[in-house]
């Protein structure tokens, strides 16, 4: 399982965000207070973030678990940003393709991150992924299903689909083929933030001109929402809208 985080809004250091606060993305990997599976979240972790002026995200991702970079340390104290995308992974299955299992996925001007696991992994997807391009999968950061997952996102949103569709298509047509799997994704562009809640804890956190959606607030602040199952979540610095995802079966 992970834990994930996007942000937009004014500029503010990689820390204030995901190592200040007393629950931050940080103390999470470590000891989460709203995760359902598993208790750690130690291998690996990563955050994309936009430079004034640059579409395309900057992006730096470790195996190892954050406590133990401490050149992220430095990176967090004076990076500052207007938008990111940062997660901590706890793997679902063991395997070799380290850094490169670890969130965010990027393409362009995008950021991507799934929190939960697909059950059945990789048999339940295999009629999903053959659907797709040759060269789509050739370009698979990893073998896994979140990489699996954000093929199929980015096929979509290349195809034209906006992030809404792209997000929640993609979820239902994984959650029939798999049922029982836990669906949280996440997706910016450094603009706007499109997140789906399916099977795992998720946030949104709003105030003057910024938004938050994380998989738990990171503080006790009492203006944090949580979202509702089965809900796609489409957020920018103005405003929040929640649409119900109906399951498969209806």
């Amino acid at each position: 399982m992970c834990r994930h985080l996007a942000y937009v809004g004014r500029p503010v250091a990689l820390g204030e965000l995901l190592v200040r606060p007393e629950h931050a993305l940080l103390r999470q990997s470590w000891e989460p207070r709203h995760q359902t599976s598993g208790v750690v979240n130690a291998d690996g972790f990563g955050v994309g973030w936009y430079a004034e002026g640059d579409p395309v995200p900057a992006r730096y991702r470790r195996a190892a678990p954050i406590w133990g970079d401490l050149s992220f340390a430095d990176l967090a104290r004076v990076v500052r940003t207007g938008a990111l995308l940062a997660a901590v992974r706890g793997a679902t299955l063991a395997g070799a393709d380290g850094e490169a299992a670890t969130a965010p996925f990027t393409a362009g001007p995008w950021l991507f991150s799934h929190n939960g696991a697909v059950t059945g992994w990789a048999e339940s997807l295999a009629a999903l992924a053959g659907a797709l391009p040759a060269e789509a999968l050739l370009r698979l950061e990893a073998r896994t299903d979140s990489a699996l997952l954000w093929a199929l996102v980015l096929h979509r949103l290349r195809a034209g689909d906006a992030p809404g569709t792209a997000l929640a298509d993609t979820v239902r047509e994984a959650a029939a083929a798999a049922p029982g799997s836990s669906l949280n994704v996440l997706l910016t562009d450094g603009t706007t933030v499109t997140a789906t809640r399916w099977g795992n804890s998720l946030w949104y956190l709003t105030g003057p001109d910024r938004v938050v959606v994380a998989s738990e607030p990171y503080d006790d602040d009492p203006r944090w929402r949580e979202v509702p199952e089965h809900t796609l979540v489409t957020a920018d610095r103005g405003d929040v809208t929640l649409t119900p995802l109906k399951e498969p079966s209806a």
